[in-house]
């Protein structure tokens, strides 16, 4: 489904990303985990458009993303939904209102089925009865669920997620992995940046383990929590995991 090539990445004479190749099978759900300033959220943006890559490849569902015509481009972007660590909704719009912008504007969807969109996803994340309400009146968790609504919206073939609980109360954690748990459980294809390790142990396929813009390994959740083979990921994983 996703496919990254030699990807390197640098900020003035910072680089961030070494020669980063990963392959994400449809259906997969990637967690890569990993200290923070491992390249980790900038390998996220370059996949979903918001940072240009200065060499690699990445390919959505076979289609190359930076070769694309500058059109094509952005439809084959409309295939990718993200969710951040702040929630980015906008403060002046109803939780309708934000997840309609993009099935009205961008897909130039009528007004029954950009409805229909609606609610079925916020039927989805336990949050109907908000549909009325502005961002300022929910929670962080529920703004978080309403943000991955709105990425839902534009029926994206791959998902990533960006730290999605790390701008949230401890208390409000559990209500947003427990909506990203059901979409893998339904298919979704999924790339998470977290460091939530219990989720990445119950619900990843695969980890990958990221420090200074590498990837240093990937596996199996049992194999990298059990018995991690670089000594970064051992080091990592006995700072974030409490005995």
């Amino acid at each position: 489904m996703i496919s990254l090539r030699h990807l390197n990445k640098s900020f003035g004479s910072l680089q961030i990303l070494h020669n980063v190749s990963l392959h994400v099978g449809k259906g997969e759900v990637v967690v890569v985990i990993g200290p923070s300033g491992s390249g980790k959220s900038t390998m996220l943006r370059c996949i979903n458009q918001l940072e240009t890559m200065d060499s690699g490849e990445i390919y959505l569902d076979g289609q190359p993303l930076a070769a694309a015509h500058k059109n094509a481009a952005r439809k084959i972007g409309t295939e990718i939904g993200m969710v951040f660590q702040s929630f980015n909704l906008f403060p002046h719009l109803t939780v309708f209102q934000n997840i309609a912008l993009g099935p009205r504007h961008v897909r130039k969807l009528n007004q029954q089925q950009v409805k229909d969109i609606v609610e079925t996803l916020l039927a989805k994340v336990g949050l109907l009865d908000k549909k009325d309400r502005y961002p300022e009146q929910l929670s962080g968790g529920q703004q978080q669920r309403i943000a991955i609504a709105r990425a839902l919206a534009m029926q994206p073939k791959i998902m990533l997620f960006d730290e999605p609980t790390s701008a949230l109360d401890p208390e409000l954690v559990g209500e947003v992995l427990a909506v990203m748990k059901d979409l893998a459980k339904e298919g979704m294809t999924m790339i998470v940046v977290t460091h939530e390790m219990n989720f990445a142990r119950e619900v990843a396929d695969r980890i990958v383990v990221m420090a200074d813009g590498r990837i240093i390994e990937e596996g199996q959740p049992n194999d990298i929590f059990t018995a991690p083979q670089n000594p970064r990921t051992r080091e990592f994983l006995k700072a974030v995991i409490q005995e």
